[in-house]
This record gives structure tokens, sequence and C-alpha cells, in this order.
């Protein structure tokens, strides 16, 4: 395994700030969700999330500003936003609870194996794999579409729920596929680097 490309120690990049500013969604999702039930606000800032972490990648690499920090904040977003939809989903009544257990414990299962030992090692992250970002896309414009799906009966809300549900579904699955290759991979870093030998990303 190799080292990623850092272009840049900076942390104002503006692939870092779109991150930030999507952090910052979070809040105020659950927010318009849960305390103002404003399902259509609550829609605009999942797209607007959505879009930042299409564009923050794609300006980190256009513009050469790839970071070590965009490299942790930009999956943290992701988790985050995950996280806060299904719990207040499932707050909501919209999504079982047991589909909150399911995604989360995928990211349990990783935090308690592969995270501390390549911690240990000075690997702060490991490389974003494809499957894991089409799982994440599909999630994160799955629930949109669940949301929007429940809040009429007219046909196009039962179209939106449908192809939703279909993708919060295929969503899981990849979720899960992804998290099985990074513990993988994580195996393998662990394998070719033990704690005699451990070297850092620098």
């Amino acid at each position: 395994m190799t080292a990623e490309p850092y272009d840049t120690e900076r942390v104002l990049t503006v692939p870092n700030i779109l991150s930030f500013i999507r952090l910052l969604g979070v809040p105020l999702f659950l927010w318009l969700l849960l305390e103002q039930q404003a399902e259509i606000w609550a829609v605009v800032v999942l797209i607007i999330g959505g879009a930042t972490d299409w564009l923050d990648g794609k300006l980190a690499r256009s513009w050469h500003q790839r970071s070590r920090l965009g490299q942790v904040l930009d999956p943290l977003a992701d988790r985050m936003y995950i996280l806060a939809i299904l719990i207040g989903f499932a707050i909501r009544g919209i999504v079982p609870w047991w589909l909150v257990v399911l995604l989360a414990a995928r990211d349990v299962l990783m935090a308690s194996t592969i995270w501390p030992a390549l911690r240990r090692r000075g690997f702060a992250s490991l490389p974003v794999h494809f499957l894991g970002k089409a799982a994440t896309f599909a999630l994160l414009y799955a629930f949109p579409l669940v949301l929007l799906g429940g809040t009429g009966t007219e046909f196009w809300h039962v179209v939106a729920k449908i192809i939703g549900w279909a993708c919060v579904i295929w969503g899981a699955g990849l979720y899960w596929w992804s998290g099985l290759l990074y513990i993988g991979q994580g195996a393998e870093v662990i394998r070719r680097f033990p704690l005699e030998s451990a070297r850092s990303l620098d």
C-alpha cells in the first residue's frame, strides 16, 4: 500500500471550507426535521450537502488542494450526515430503528477493529474506495426521496418513495460491502507494517 498524495498541509483550503460548511449542515438538518418539521427545507440542506460532497473532492483534485485534513473531514462529514439522517428519520418514524442499527453497526465494527491498529501505525485513514463513495452517494440521495415520498399521497410522492427505498436497500448493501473491503485493506496494512517497524504516511 502506498501513501496517499497530499498537495498541501494548509487547513483553510476551499475544499476544507466546503467540508466544514457541510458539517454545519448536520445540526441545521436535525433542527429543521425534528424541531420545525420543515421537510422541504430539510431536503434542501441534504441536497446542498450532497452537492458540496461532490464539489469539494473535484476542487481538491483540480486545484491541487488535497490535504491530510481534507482526507479526514470528507468521510467524517459523510458519516455524520448518514447518522443524523438515520436518527432523525427514526425519531420521526420515517425509517425503522433496525435500519439505524444495521448501518451504524458497520462503522462501529470498523472503529473497533482496524482503526485503532492503523492509528498506532501512523495511518490517519485508508484511501477512499470507489465502492464506499458509491454507497455514500446512494444513501445520501436516497434519503431525501424517502422524506419527500412521505409528505403526500400524489403519484410523484409514491414514485419518490419507491425509488428512495430501492436506493436505501441498494446503498445499505454497498455500505456493508465497502466496509468489509476497508477491513480487508486495513488488515493488509496491519500485516505489512507490524508495530516494531511502524511508519507514518509522511
